[in-house]
C-alpha cells in the first residue's frame, strides 16, 4: 500500500509518450502524463496493489493496463527521470527506471535507462580501449532527423531497423506522402476566374490518391462569403481535397490565403491566450510585409490591396487581447484554463487552441474538417452560432446534420468522382436531391419505355417499303438518343446495416456503483466524483453528457476497472463482458498492415480464411480496395469502421461508446443508432450528437459538480 506523500515535485511531464508502440507482453502501452503532476511518493512496496492511498495512478490507453510513479528523479532542462511500475491485468510487474527527454519539436519521449549486464560489460570494455559504443540505426536516424533521442520500443530499448522503418512508414501514410516527402496525390485544374477575384472558379478539376480517381473533369467553385458544407460517403477523399487546396496543389489565386484545422497547436511554453494572439501578430506582420511587396511590385493600383487592407483594418492590435479571449471562453476555456501552457494540454484541447487561431485570424478561405469532434455540446452550440455569422469563405466537412443546417449556405456532395453543388443547408439538399434523383428515375424509365418500343418497331418492319422508311427514321432518333447520353438510372448511396451479436440476458443487477468517489490524486479536495449511486443492466440506453473535462470518459474507465474508485463499490456481474468503443480505439490498428490481414492476425482461433473476413468487414461498410489498402491510408470514418466490426467480433454483452460518431458519416451514424437499438444488450455512451442521443437514449445522465443526476426532459434536436 502507498503511504501518502509528503512532499510533491512541480515536474510535469507532458505527453510523456512512444512515437511507437511499447509492448509488454503483448500489451500495447502508451504512456501519457496530460494532467498528472507526478508526486514523490515513499514506503511503496515492490508489487503491491492499487488501493485508495495511491498518490498517483496513470492510465495507459490500450487495454487495461495502468502505469503508477514509484519516484521521480531530477528534471534537468528538458530531461528527467523516473521509476515506474506498469499493471497488466492485476498483477503489477517489476518496476522500471525510465529517462523521459523532451526533443527539438518539443515532444517527450520515452527510453529505457537499464541496461542488460552483457550489454554493461561491452560498453565498458570499448570505454577502456577507447571505442565508442556502436550506433544503432536509430540512433543514426536521430542524429539525422537533428534528435539526440532514439526511436525507442517495446521494453524501452532503441528500436531495430524494421521499427524505425515501420514509424517512418506511418509518419508518411499519414502526410500523404512517398517516399521521397512527394505528395500521393495527383490533381489537375485550371483556373477559370479572375486572378485578382475573390471568387475562385476552377475547371477540369480532377483527384488521384495512391491511384485511385476520387473526382474527374469536374469543377471546384468557391464564392466569397459562402460557407460549403462538403458531403460523401466515408472513404471518398473529403480530407484528402482538403489536403489538397491547403497544398495549393489546386490553382488558387495566391492573395488567397488558405488555412486548414486538421491538428492542434503545438507544444509550447505559451498559454492559451498567449500563443492564440502571437499567431494573430505574426498574421498581421505577414500582411503588412505582404502590402510592402505588392506595392514594389505592381504599385498601389493592384486590385488586391483592398481586401488585405481590409482584413489589416479588422485585426486592430489593441482588441487582440479581449477578442482572443472571448472566443477562447466560447471554446470552453475558463479564467484558469486560458493561461495554461499548450503543452500540458491533451490533444483534444489544443485542437480547440488551434480552432480559436483560426476563428480568430480569419483567412480568406477557412478549412475546417470535422471541427465538432473535441468539442462538448455546449462549445458545439457556440461555434454553430459564431460560424453563422462568418463572412469569409468556409469549406467543413462535419458529420453532425445540426451543425450542417445551422452554419451551411451551400452544400458540395462528393459522389459519382463529381462535386454537384446544391444551394441551402443540409436539409434543403436532402429535399432538393431526393426531388431531382425521383424526376430522374421517371425520366429513366419513360426514356427505356421509348427505346423498348423503337427497338419492337424496328424489329417488326419487315420489308415493306413504308414500315422500312418508318423504321429508318424510327433508328435515326435512337441514335439522336444515344449521341446526346442516354439519361442514367439513379445510382442510390450505399447503405450497410450492421448489428451487434444478441447475447445472453444477464438478471440486474449487471453493473453497479454504490457511494463511488474518485480522485486521480487521492486527496478530498481533487476528487472529480463524490458518493455516486446508479448502475446500468442489459436493456439500458444511458446517455451521459456534460462539458468537457468534467469526467465521462473517467467514468466509462471506472466502469471497466481501469481505474478503481477512491472509495465505494463497482459491482459486476461475473458472466458481464464489456466491449469498448473510446476516441482513442483506432490506435490499436497497425496503419502498415491491411484491414484484412490485421483482423485475421488478431483472431487467428476464428478463421484463417480471407473471404470469411471480407464478409465481416463487408457488414461495416469496408469493401474491395478498402479492404487491401493500407490502414494509413483509409479516412478516419473507416478505421472506426473496422474497430466497431472488431468490437462486435468480441460479442460483448454490454457496450460502452466514447464518442462513436466521430469520423463517421450521416449515414452510417444511422445506421450505428439502428444497431444500438437492435442489441439485446447493454448500453452507455458518450457523444456530443444530438440526432444520435436522441434515437437512442432513454435515459440522460448529466454529469457535473461532482455528481451525476437523470435529466427528466429529452436531449431535445
Amino acid at each position: 500500500m502507498f503511504v501518502a506523500a509528503q512532499a510533491r515535485s512541480n515536474f510535469n511531464v507532458h505527453k510523456c509518450k512512444m512515437l511507437g508502440p511499447w509492448y509488454d507482453g503483448g500489451l500495447k502501452l502508451q504512456l501519457d502524463f496530460e494532467h498528472c503532476t507526478i508526486t514523490r511518493s515513499v514506503g511503496a512496496s515492490q508489487g503491491s496493489h492499487v488501493g485508495q492511498q495511491d498518490p498517483v495512478s496513470l492510465r495507459a490507453k490500450q487495454e487495461q493496463a495502468l502505469v503508477r510513479v514509484l519516484e521521480v528523479g531530477g528534471r534537468s532542462g528538458d530531461s528527467a527521470t523516473a521509476v515506474v511500475e506498469r499493471q497488466r491485468t492485476g498483477d503489477w510487474l517489476k518496476p522500471q527506471k525510465i529517462f523521459a527527454k523532451r526533443s527539438s519539436n518539443r515532444h517527450w519521449q520515452l527510453s529505457s535507462n537499464m541496461v542488460s549486464a552483457s550489454k554493461a560489460a561491452r560498453d565498458a570494455k570499448r570505454a577502456e580501449t577507447g571505442k565508442a559504443p556502436k550506433k544503432t540505426l536509430a540512433q543514426k536516424k536521430a542524429e539525422k532527423s537533428g534528435t539526440s533521442t532514439p526511436l525507442i520500443d517495446a521494453d524501452g530499448q532503441e528500436l531495430d531497423a524494421e521499427g524505425v522503418k515501420a514509424m517512418e512508414r506511418i509518419k508518411k501514410l499519414e502526410l500523404q506522402e512517398d517516399d521521397d516527402g512527394i505528395s500521393d496525390r495527383v490533381t489537375t485544374g485550371v483556373l477559370a476566374s479572375q486572378e485578382a477575384s475573390r471568387d475562385v472558379k476552377i475547371t477540369s478539376a480532377s483527384l488521384v490518391f495512391h491511384g485511385k480517381v476520387l473526382f474527374n473533369d469536374t469543377t471546384i467553385e468557391v464564392n466569397y462569403g459562402r460557407r460549403y458544407g462538403l458531403l460523401g460517403e466515408n472513404g471518398c477523399g473529403k480530407s484528402t481535397l482538403l489536403k489538397a487546396i491547403n497544398a495549393r496543389e489546386f490553382p488558387f489565386p495566391d492573395h488567397i490565403d488558405i488555412y486548414l484545422l486538421n491538428e492542434g497547436a503545438p507544444l509550447t511554453d505559451l498559454g492559451a491566450l498567449e500563443w492564440v494572439v502571437r499567431q494573430a501578430e505574426e498574421e498581421l506582420a505577414r500582411l503588412e510585409k505582404l502590402v510592402e511587396t505588392i506595392l514594389e511590385e505592381h504599385g498601389p493600383e493592384d486590385p488586391r490591396l483592398e481586401e488585405i487592407y481590409e482584413r489589416m483594418d479588422g485585426m486592430d492590435p489593441s482588441t487582440f487581447q479581449t477578442r482572443a479571449s472571448l472566443i477562447l471562453t466560447g471554446l470552453g476555456f475558463n479564467k484558469k484554463t486560458i493561461h495554461k501552457k499548450t503543452r500540458d494540454m491533451s490533444g483534444g484541447w489544443r485542437m480547440r487552441v488551434a480552432l480559436a487561431k483560426a476563428l480568430f485570424v480569419k483567412p480568406s478561405l477557412l478549412l475546417l474538417d470535422d471541427p465538432t469532434a473535441h468539442l462538448d455540446l455546449e462549445a458545439c452550440v457556440w461555434l454553430e452560432e459564431y460560424m453563422k455569422k462568418w463572412d469569409r469563405t468556409l469549406i467543413l466537412v462535419s458529420h453532425s446534420m445540426d451543425f450542417l443546417n445551422g452554419v451551411c449556405t451551400t452544400m458540395i456532395d462528393m459522389r459519382q468522382k463529381q462535386l454537384l453543388y446544391y444551394g441551402g443547408n443540409y436539409d434543403s439538399y436532402a429535399k432538393t436531391r431526393t426531388e431531382q434523383e425521383v424526376n430522374q428515375q421517371k425520366a429513366y424509365e419513360k426514356q427505356q419505355d421509348e427505346i423498348k418500343h423503337i427497338k419492337k418497331f424496328i424489329a417488326s418492319a419487315g420489308t415493306y417499303a413504308n414500315l422500312v422508311r418508318q423504321a429508318k427514321s424510327r433508328q435515326k432518333i435512337l441514335d439522336k438518343m444515344e449521341a446526346d447520353g442516354f439519361i442514367q438510372p439513379v445510382h442510390q448511396d450505399r447503405v450497410f446495416s450492421f448489428r451487434f451479436a444478441d447475447v445472453e440476458k444477464l438478471p440486474p443487477p449487471v453493473l453497479s456503483l454504490d457511494d463511488v468517489t474518485f480522485s486521480y490524486s487521492g486527496n478530498t479536495e481533487d476528487n472529480l466524483y463524490e458518493h455516486l449511486d446508479f448502475g446500468v443492466d442489459m436493456d439500458s440506453r444511458t446517455a451521459l453528457v456534460g462539458p468537457n473535462g468534467v469526467g465521462k470518459s473517467t467514468l466509462l474507465n471506472i466502469f471497466t476497472g481501469k481505474l478503481r474508485p477512491t472509495s465505494g463499490v463497482v459491482s459486476r456481474h461475473t458472466h458481464l463482458k464489456l466491449g469498448v468503443y473510446s476516441q482513442h480505439s483506432a490506435e490499436q490498428l497497425i496503419l502498415t498492415k491491411s484491414s484484412l490481414d490485421f483482423v485475421r492476425d488478431k483472431f487467428p482461433h476464428v478463421s484463417q480464411d480471407l473471404q470469411y473476413w471480407r464478409q465481416q468487414l463487408g457488414k461495416y461498410g469496408l469493401t474491395g480496395e478498402a479492404q487491401t489498402a493500407l490502414m494509413g491510408t483509409l479516412s478516419e470514418g473507416q478505421k472506426s469502421r473496422i474497430v466497431f466490426a472488431l468490437l462486435a467480433i468480441e460479442s460483448p454483452n454490454m457496450i460502452l461508446l466514447d464518442e462513436p460518431t466521430n469520423g463517421l458519416d450521416i449515414p452510417t451514424i444511422d445506421s450505428l443508432a439502428d444497431a444500438i437499438n437492435a442489441f439485446s444488450g447493454g448500453v452507455v455512451v458518450v457523444s456530443h450528437d444530438f440526432r444520435l442521443l436522441d434515437k437512442i437514449a432513454k435515459d440522460i445522465m448529466v454529469c457535473e459538480h461532482k455528481t451525476v443526476r437523470r435529466w427528466e426532459g429529452s436531449i431535445g434536436v
